[in-house]
């Protein structure tokens, strides 16, 4: 100990003298009291002793105020001669002896114990004694300045942003690198020292020699006369070299490889290293290269489990990725990463997401096997409904060819996974080959084959980069391929121009037939029976598309009228009604007591809503958009109950 440390705010310690001094127990050494804030008044006595040489902050304390330094320690943890006490003895029997001397010397006032942080070796489990040795360092200010300034104005983009902060933090506060370490392995310093005094630095052995006849002034030095720094560079140095280095930017800097490659585009990694390998890429990049290494980095999260918990061997909440795979297959578990993946944010991991990705799988082979199920037939022509699918679907793919090309510009990696998920289920097969699909033992016409297979590659190429092992099998078998191609190489779709009022219009049929659908599921109407269709056309009307919507609900006929049916199951989409004629079709007391129940209950939500807007309080009080919302709530109900009441009146009649 070197100092006593006490803070300048601490009102026991305010009564010694500027130049007071104490004596250190047993060695008899007096040593300066020094004040700082550094010191924490609540802790202890608030004195704080100083140990220069075996204390990383009472090193810098030591820099601060000039103090001595002195190492205690041997290489391997017993006591040197620096202080006459102790020589030769193991660091942990001098503490307990240390003790003992104390007491005997009277200077002990009490003995307790307490919890101390301390590192422990985790190769030999053996508690780490700070101690000084020579290191070699690498300035970082100046190399720091235009690192720092390249991602704060986004010459290098940070996905997500909020990443900025953390490394601003961290290049405004640097400091000097160690970069020196005391391992076997790795890259020697290409440090070598005389054999008197002194040392140099140089690439090979011959030019070191070179510079030590020199510095010495001896021509007749060798190489045995000189000694390699036994230290290895830090494992970082050469990580921050890995975007040149990859290209062997160093020992060639004008190659061609590196000359087309750097800078790279983007880098995925975690925030926790953010500074060990991000910053210190940027700054090696500017420093070697005079430019950036990357343009972009995307930050991945933490996978933890579904409460929330980061995974680990010592909660047991971590699975074995090749049981989960062997359960799912690889495809199924790298959905459920990819899904539950947004950029920095943690991943939530949950095995339920592996299940929903294996029965994507199958439902992506499921969806090949009915494509190779049907026979074609050359000759046929092609039908106005397959050719309204054809045209449909094509749209359909471009709109979601934009999206994801915009999710993955923007690193909405999850998102684009999405929306590709949902083009393949809902629109492609729920909704395409369901529409084009020929009735059972029929053929289907060339043209709609071709197309559909056309989508089919197309839709493999777009899911490849989520779902790689079951897009390669099934493209690999959709057409013959040249000798060594691959899907993983084959060029993304690209889009066509935009039909948006198509989609629009598609989207009117769309929900047609899902009106008659849920009609048939709500008067308990079996699917394979034919019904008809009643239309009061208007502009909303897609008449185009009556062909599909005739196949997929499963119509005789749309028939245009002018006049309401009230005896029929009526529904709106946007502004055009729509009847669906129940005459001998349903139970009619069932469908009487249904219709009374309906009345009856919106007849009590439409009370409730009045009493609310002949409050005239409330009328007066609340929010504009509140109060319109009642009256909107209003107009439907009754609505409702008009057409309810003109159900009920036209089963009476027996109409």
């Amino acid at each position: 100990d070197t100092a006593l440390c006490v803070n300048p705010n601490d009102e026991r310690y305010k009564s010694l003298p500027a130049d007071a001094r104490v004596v250190v127990p047993l060695v008899g050494r007096s040593i300066p009291v020094i004040r700082d804030e550094y010191v924490d008044i609540e802790f202890g006595t608030g004195a704080l002793k100083v140990t220069p040489a075996h204390d990383v902050n009472d090193y810098m304390l030591g820099e601060k105020y000039g103090l001595e330094t002195i190492d205690i320690f041997n290489d391997d943890g017993t006591i040197n001669d620096k202080v006459g006490m102790y020589v030769g003895q193991d660091r942990f029997d001098v503490r307990r002896q240390i003790e003992k001397d104390l007491d005997a010397a009277g200077l002990l006032e009490k003995t307790e114990d307490y919890t101390n942080n301390v590192g422990y070796s985790e190769r030999t489990g053996v508690a780490i004694e700070p101690k000084l040795s020579m290191q070699w360092f690498l300035s970082m200010q100046e190399l720091a300045e235009p690192a720092t300034k390249a991602v704060m104005e986004d010459a290098i983009r940070f996905v997500p942003e909020k990443y900025k902060n953390t490394y601003r933090h961290w290049m405004e506060n640097i400091k000097d690198w160690c970069i020196s370490r005391q391992l076997w392995w790795g890259q020697r310093i290409p440090a070598y020292y005389l054999p008197k005094d002194g040392f140099v630095v140089a690439l090979t052995a011959e030019e070191a020699l070179e510079k030590a006849r020199e510095k010495a002034g001896d021509a007749s030095l060798q190489l045995t006369d000189l000694r390699q720094d036994e230290d290895v560079l830090d494992t970082w140095f050469s990580s921050w070299l890995w975007p040149i280095s990859v290209f062997d930017g160093i020992r060639f800097p004008d190659n061609r490889e590196i000359g087309y490659y750097y800078p790279t585009n983007d880098l995925v990694t975690g925030p926790d290293i953010i500074f060990f390998w991000v910053a210190r890429m940027i700054m090696a990049g500017y420093e070697y290269r005079g430019e950036k290494p990357f343009s972009n980095v995307y930050f991945t999260g933490i996978v933890r489990d579904k409460i929330g918990r980061k995974m680990s061997k010592q909660l047991g909440n971590s699975p074995d990725p090749l049981d989960l795979i062997a359960q799912y297959g690889a495809d199924g578990v790298r959905m459920a990463m990819l899904i539950s993946s947004s950029a920095g944010n943690d991943v939530m991991f949950d095995e339920a997401l592996c299940e929903q990705g294996r029965n994507f799988g199958n439902k992506i082979w499921n969806a090949y096997r009915l494509l190779n199920g049907w026979a074609v037939d050359a000759a046929a022509a092609q039908s106005e409904n397959n050719r309204l699918a054809v045209a449909w679907f094509g749209q359909a793919l471009d709109r979601s060819l934009r999206q994801i090309a915009e999710d993955f510009k923007s690193y909405r990696i999850s998102e684009a996974f999405k929306e590709a998920y949902r083009l393949f289920w809902d629109d492609f097969s729920g909704l395409y080959l369901e529409m084009a699909k020929p009735a059972y033992g029929q053929p289907i016409d060339a043209p709609t084959m071709e197309a559909t297979k056309g989508y089919f590659d197309a839709l493999m190429r777009v899911l490849h980069p989520f779902m790689p092992f079951v897009t390669e099998e099934i493209w690999q078998d959709l057409a013959p391929r040249a000798e060594g191609a691959s899907i993983c190489v084959a060029q993304m779709p690209e889009p066509a121009a935009e039909d948006a009022a198509m989609l629009a219009r598609f989207e009117l049929a769309k929900e047609i037939i899902t009106s008659v659908r849920n009609i048939r599921n709500q008067k308990s109407l079996p699917q394979k029976e034919a019904l008809t269709l009643r239309v009061i056309a208007d502009e909303n009307y897609p008449a185009e598309f009556a062909p599909v919507v005739m196949k997929m609900a499963n119509l005789t006929a749309i028939e245009t009228v002018a006049e309401k049916d009230p005896a029929a199951a009526a529904f709106i989409v946007k502004t055009t009604q729509y009847f669906v004629p129940m005459a001998g079709k349903i139970d009619a007391e069932a469908e009487r007591k249904k219709l009374a129940d309906d009345l009856a209950y919106y007849e009590g939500f439409l009370a409730s809503v009045m009493k609310k807007l002949s409050n005239e309080r409330f009328v007066a009080s609340a929010p504009e958009k509140v109060v319109a919302n009642e009256r909107a709530k209003q107009a439907d109900a009754e609505a409702k109950i008009t057409a309810i009441r003109e159900q009920l009146a036209a089963l009476e009649s027996g109409k």
